[in-house]
């Protein structure tokens, strides 16, 4: 990659995802999903992280359907980066989603589908926890 390439893509596609990542974190989702408009035409060459960010703060403002379709893409789209770390947390995000919405079977299922892909981590990870204490309240 060459040193154009590199600038093109920290200025395109890393500094607005580090930049709302640090929105989400001061509580401005909103703010969140603007920054990432400007990525939005290239996200496809960024292994889902536009998406997975976008579906984050949709979350942090509690709007479940824009939520569930920006984590839905990524599902969708595995084929993409199929080796991405963001593909099992996709229907972790699908599944909070879900619940933001009402729909208790769909979340669920994507809590059920989070689950059997991390069957096998450790079982002292935070987010698999937090997962586990969630799926139980929806039982």
């Amino acid at each position: 990659m060459g040193v154009r390439d590199r600038a093109f893509t920290l200025t395109v596609l890393r500094l607005p995802l580090v930049r709302a990542a640090i929105e989400i974190n001061r509580n401005s989702p909103s703010q969140a999903v603007q920054l990432l408009d400007a990525a939005r035409r290239y996200e496809a060459a960024a292994e889902f992280w536009p998406i997975y960010v976008r579906g984050q703060a949709y979350l942090r403002q509690r709007t479940g359907a824009e939520a569930a379709a920006e984590f839905q893409k990524i599902i969708d789209h595995r084929g993409q980066a199929p080796l991405s770390a963001l593909y099992p947390l996709a229907y972790l995000g699908l599944a909070r989603a879900a619940t933001l919405t009402g729909d208790t079977a769909k979340s669920r299922k994507a809590y059920q589908d989070f689950l059997a892909f991390w069957k096998d981590a450790d079982s002292d990870l935070p987010i698999l926890q937090e997962a586990k204490r969630e799926y139980e309240k929806l039982k």
